[in-house]
Formats: structure tokens, C-alpha cells, sequence
């Protein structure tokens, strides 16, 4: 069976089927059973699998079309962000944020509120202004910004139907560059975290919860002019000269070293043209309440002794509130507390209740598409509007036809 990206989640689905037209999604859908999508396969869990068939939409991408006077692009739902970029860029226009691999799909990414980092910056969600969807009666659907179920549906993790085409806010291209600064320690960062994520468009702390040192910062500026100046210092770190990437994985990162370019090339950490991040691995992702992130990272950092021999990279970014019911941001400014995992599962296993433990008092939200242990009841104390979203999703889905045992098990759907 296939795995996702990473290798690290095998998939049990008795089928899959690959569809490249929406006539093809609507086809499948029609035959009955119960369906799922299956994108570019970012997911670390079986959030995306099903006991039915899987439709591989991944085939279900290409070109875009852009409305210059709405300020829109509208995309099927497979397509890479990172193909996104290149043709928005080629005709001057761009998104407002990128994740940190342009390899993943539109459908997918924002169907779990996947972000990129940035003080001001929502999550890739944010920009969706429609939504196209095959439902369960296999017809197409459309549902705008502004419609009562758009708050429940735009971070739907597949949920209600199969994505097929989505349209996005979009605005003028713009240059940024990209500056680590390291030596940074823990004193300086928490007695002014405001000072280190605001310190460019997009920040990022890399973190391996050492006792004295944060780790690296990733500042992303963008640019009015190739000759903006950039700070020497952030709080007691330095700029670093050169060009090479302290994440020490090679050449699939994105230039460094002050080096100006587009902006699609410079808000994803990682090259489309190269295998993204370290592989084999496992992900795991908290969102918190931005007020409590000081408190929230000190109470992961007791715990770095634990964590280190099993952590690739602890990334700590953060994000605007939004008003969708499902995102981790849904009517909160957050710092979002992220693990990366060498491929260890008994291990992460055994962490992942002591690190959700130390989080508990600030109300963390997981991300939908990475390793959690959050059940139905945890998930209601957390996100508010988890059984309104729920109700759209029966409503509109009644037989279950996109229910999965994941689904029901956090509480997006109903037990069937």
C-alpha cells in the first residue's frame, strides 16, 4: 500500500483511485460507498484514509485564472503551492504567505489550516475566498467567503466532500530576503518574544530545547527596494554572513544570506525542485494563545532533556486570528510550537502525552494533519465551534459517505 510523503503512515484504504477531472471525482462518488481524498500526502495520520475508496486527486491540477480586477486566482485543488507561485509570479501577482514546502496541494494545506509564520499573516486558509467541492450527492457545490457555511467549511479536513477547485485572494509580487541570526539565548528570547517573531515578515525560531541557547532565527523581510537595510542584532544574536543553512540538510533550501529575490522563492523554506525537509520523519504541531507562548515554551523546554534524542527540529512560529471555526488561529493570535521527529514512533508515542500534559493549561489546539493524541472531548475544551462545524458536516454529508474512523474519533463527524 502506498505511504505518505514521509514514509511514515501507510495507508489501509481497500482502493484508490486516481481522478484528474472533476467528471472523474464526481464518477467515483457516484459508484457509493464511502470516499476520502488523497492529495500530495502530507498527513501523518490516517486523517486522510478511509475503509472506502481513496480519490488520489494529486492529477487533479493545472492552470490557474486570474481576475485582476477582483484581486483573485482560482486553482483546482491538487495543484502544489509551489506551482502556484511560479505562474502568479510570471504574471506579477502573489500570495500573501507560503508553508515551508511549496510541495504541498491547495486542497490539502488549507483544509487543515497549514500556515507559513508571520505576526500579521493569517493561515494559508485565510486567502481562500471560494471553494468548489464534489458533495455526496455527487454534484458540484459552491461556497464563498460570506455564505453561512463557509466559516465551517473553508478548514474542512475533508470532511464534507472532495475539494476540487478553489479560489484565493491574491496581490502585487513582491521581493523578500531571508537572514538567520544566531546566538540567540532563551533569557533574551523570552523576556522579549514579541521583539524576535516581529522582527521581519515571517520569523521562524528553530529550537532543539538546549538549556541556554533558542537555537537559530529565520527572519523573512520583504522588500520595498533590493537595497532595504536589514539589523545587524536581534535581541542577543547576531546576523550570520554567508549562504549556508543551518538546518544541515543539504541543498533542497531556499537561498539565504540576504540574497534578494521573489517572494515565491523566498517565504517556503524548502525547493520544489528538490525532495522537501529531512523524510522519514514525523510531525507533530501545537497552536497557543499568543499571550501564553512565553509560558507555553518554558513548559516544553522542562521537558528538552526527553524530547532531544528523538527531535530532527522544534520550529516556533506564529499567526493572525481568523474567524474559521476549525483553524488553530479561529479568534486568537497564536505562536505555533512544531516538532519534527526522526522516525521513532514508540518513542514520540510515549512523549506526545507528556508534551500535550504541559500544554494543557494554555488550551493548545493540534494541527488537524500531524500526530496528536486529542480525542473527541479534549478537542471540544479547545476549539468552541467543533460541534457547530460538526453539525454542518452531517448536515450536508448525512449517510457519511466522507466519514473515516479519525474523523469520528476528534469529533469532525458523527459516529456511524
Amino acid at each position: 500500500m502506498p505511504r505518505n510523503w514521509a514514509g511514515t503512515y501507510e495507508y489501509t484504504a481497500p482502493r484508490i483511485v486516481a481522478a484528474s477531472t472533476v467528471e472523474e471525482v464526481q464518477r467515483i462518488i457516484r459508484e457509493g460507498g464511502r470516499v476520502h481524498a488523497l492529495g500530495t500526502r502530507h498527513s501523518f495520520t490516517d486523517l486522510p484514509d478511509t475503509d472506502g475508496t481513496l480519490i488520489d486527486v494529486s492529477g487533479l491540477a493545472g492552470d490557474l485564472t486570474i481576475d485582476e480586477e477582483a484581486r483573485t486566482a482560482t486553482v483546482l485543488a491538487g495543484t502544489r503551492y509551489g506551482l502556484v507561485a511560479a505562474a502568479l509570479d510570471e504574471r506579477g501577482w502573489a500570495l500573501h504567505n507560503m508553508g515551508s514546502l511549496p510541495h504541498i496541494s491547495v486542497g490539502g494545506a488549507t483544509a487543515t489550516a497549514t500556515h507559513g509564520s508571520g505576526d500579521g499573516n493569517g493561515v494559508l486558509t485565510t486567502a481562500v475566498r471560494g471553494i468548489r467541492y464534489v458533495g455526496a450527492d455527487g454534484e458540484v457545490h459552491d461556497v464563498q467567503r460570506g455564505d453561512p457555511d463557509f466559516a465551517a467549511l473553508a478548514v474542512g479536513a475533508g470532511a464534507f466532500g472532495i475539494l476540487v477547485e478553489l479560489t484565493l485572494d491574491i496581490q502585487p509580487a513582491f521581493r523578500a530576503r531571508q537572514d538567520i541570526y544566531s546566538g540567540v539565548t532563551w533569557d533574551a528570547a523570552l523576556a522579549d518574544l514579541a521583539t524576535l517573531t516581529g522582527a521581519g515578515y515571517s520569523v521562524s525560531l528553530f529550537t532543539r530545547w538546549d538549556s541556554d541557547t533558542a537555537g537559530f532565527v529565520w527572519v523573512k523581510t520583504r522588500l520595498e527596494h533590493d537595497d532595504d537595510p536589514v539589523a545587524d542584532t536581534l535581541l542577543d544574536g547576531r546576523r550570520v554572513e554567508g549562504r549556508d543553512s543551518p538546518l544541515g540538510i543539504g541543498d533542497n533550501v531556499t537561498e539565504v544570506g540576504g540574497v534578494p529575490g521573489p517572494w515565491m522563492l523566498r517565504l517556503p523554506h524548502f525547493r520544489l525542485d528538490r525532495e522537501p525537509s529531512f523524510g522519514d520523519e514525523i510531525q507533530t504541531e501545537y497552536f497557543v494563545r499568543r499571550e501564553h507562548g512565553v509560558a507555553a515554551l518554558d513548559a516544553v523546554r522542562a521537558l528538552g532533556d526527553s524530547i532531544r534524542p528523538h527531535l530532527v527540529w522544534s520550529e516556533i512560529r506564529t499567526a493572525a486570528r481568523d474567524e474559521l471555526w476549525l483553524s488553530g488561529a479561529y479568534q486568537q493570535d497564536i505562536v505555533i510550537i512544531h516538532f519534527t521527529w526522526y522516525d521513532h514512533p514508540d518513542d514520540v508515542a510515549a512523549l506526545i502525552p507528556r508534551i500535550e500534559d504541559a500544554l494543557r493549561p494554555f488550551a493548545a489546539r493540534p494541527h488537524w494533519g500531524k500526530v496528536h493524541g486529542f480525542d473527541r472531548e479534549a478537542l471540544e475544551r479547545v476549539h468552541p465551534r467543533l460541534g457547530d462545524a460538526r453539525a454542518v458536516f452531517d448536515r450536508l454529508d448525512p449517510e457519511g459517505r466522507f466519514s473515516n474512523a479519525h474523523l469520528e474519533r476528534v469529533g469532525l463527524r458523527s459516529p456511524r
